[in-house]
């Protein structure tokens, strides 16, 4: 269903098992570095086969959704069951209606590409490497950036690069165009 590195094992208890002589059962807590806090949700929605429909991360508080970007990360494989990258020339739709901070463009973004709770990058270093293959598209392809203008907006924060620092809707643009995603602005 996914993974986690595990870092650290406490053992909380130890008990016969009810399954065999010789055999027991532990309790134990583990320490995982790339766990968030707030990702229990989404994973439960993972594990019980709820995660069917888009726009279920639309409603997180800024903190929860990066948590679930976490959960679509290391769900990623699970959920893809092997799936190929969809081929070139395939068009998506990005709705920015709910695109509210750089979190939110990532939840829609790989909503967009790979469905409900779909994993297409959680940073700008993180959409480069997805742009480049691997992980639900294939270069070229179009996006259709639907309520684009709202979104621009919202995505207005300065992001540092070289000597220059535009805005983060604008850097996003300009690393779609450059990795050969054509945008409609919508």
């Amino acid at each position: 269903m996914g993974s986690y590195f595990v870092s650290a094992v406490t053992v909380i208890d130890v008990k016969p098992s009810a399954d065999g002589a010789g055999l027991v059962d532990l309790t134990v807590t583990l320490w995982c570095e790339n766990a968030l806090h707030g990702a229990e949700r989404p994973w439960e929605l993972v594990r019980t086969g709820r995660l069917n429909h888009t726009g279920m991360w639309h409603e997180l508080a800024p903190g929860d959704r990066h948590a679930w970007l976490s959960v679509a990360l290391w769900s990623r494989e699970y959920q893809r069951q092997g799936k190929a990258d969809a081929p070139a020339g395939q068009v998506f739709t990005l709705d920015g209606r709910h695109v509210v901070d750089q979190d939110t463009f990532y939840c829609a973004i790989g909503e967009a590409i790979n469905g409900p709770g779909g994993y297409f990058g959680w940073n700008l270093d993180a959409l480069d490497d997805c742009l480049r293959g691997g992980w639900g598209a294939t270069t070229p392809f179009t996006l259709h950036w639907d309520f684009s203008a709202e979104a621009r907006t919202r995505l207005a924060e300065r992001e540092p690069v070289g000597d220059r620092e535009p805005a983060l809707f604008d850097l996003l643009l300009e690393i779609f165009e450059e990795l050969g995603v054509s945008v409609i602005l919508r």
